[in-house]
């Protein structure tokens, strides 16, 4: 098992930034890529942003390209997810997600974090 905490969010102006963490803990030889997803009230949950485990390869949302980044620290089991140009649209609760390694089509997900884009 690998248990998943976020942490970072808030509220923020429009235009402003925000870091969101992820600390893994627990079966960490298991992580694999890791995605943040998020979702907004009366909306479905959407990927934002995903990395490979080596950190070589990531993927945005086209809704988040140029302004959001997916740095991962494997020393730290941590990822991060750094929001810039933020817009009320942003607001939304945001997920942690790893999938696992060893057992294919398994992923372990946080409780979340709450981010408010307003003025």
């Amino acid at each position: 098992q690998v248990q998943l905490v976020e942490s970072g969010g808030g509220l923020v102006q429009p235009g402003g930034s925000l870091r969101l963490s992820c600390a893994a803990s627990g079966s960490t030889s298991n992580m694999d890529t890791m995605s943040w997803y998020r979702q907004a009230p009366g909306k479905e949950r959407e990927l934002v942003a995903r990395i490979d485990n080596l950190g070589d390869s990531t993927n945005y949302a086209d809704s988040v390209k140029g302004r959001f980044t997916i740095p991962r620290d494997n020393a730290k089991n941590t990822v991060y997810l750094q929001m810039k140009s933020l817009k009320p649209e942003d607001t939304a609760v945001y997920y942690c997600q790893c999938e696992s390694r060893y057992y294919i089509g398994m992923a372990y997900w946080g409780k979340g974090t709450l981010v408010t884009v307003s003025s």
